[in-house]
């Protein structure tokens, strides 16, 4: 297994766990403490990152079949920093109430647009 493929394997390892746990407490711990449109945004994050940690397996895959493709690591690595900006952004604008956050949510989501098109690129190269 190359270095490439090992790391975004971890990293889809690590984001689902925290998905699902985030997701546990939005349905569980949240819903007694904020209203139902703040309890959808914090979902909206859960969710986000839950699709982008299987995209991180999805990355995996492709860097495993095609090591020297650098446009793989970037679309990893931009979808990473695409989820982190996202739904943490998300969580902690629920959490904390901090509506400036929100402001910021769209750089991740191009972000993880953006490790998309990449991703397609780093595919058809040859």
């Amino acid at each position: 297994m190359n270095a490439n493929t090992k790391k975004f394997l971890i990293l889809g390892s690590l984001l689902m766990p925290l998905a699902i746990g985030f997701g546990a407490f939005g349905a569980h711990g949240l819903r007694s403490l904020v209203s139902p449109e703040m309890l959808k945004v914090f979902h909206t994050g859960v969710e986000y990152q839950f699709y982008h940690a299987l995209g991180m397996f999805v990355v995996a895959f492709c860097a495993h079949f095609k090591p020297e493709e650098n446009y793989i690591n970037i679309a990893g690595i931009l979808m990473l920093v695409g989820v982190v900006i996202f739904s943490f952004s998300l969580y902690f604008l629920v959490l904390f109430n901090v509506p400036m956050l929100g402001m910021i949510t769209p750089i991740g989501g191009v972000t993880m647009i953006i490790a998309w098109i990449i991703l397609l690129i780093g595919i058809i190269r040859d």
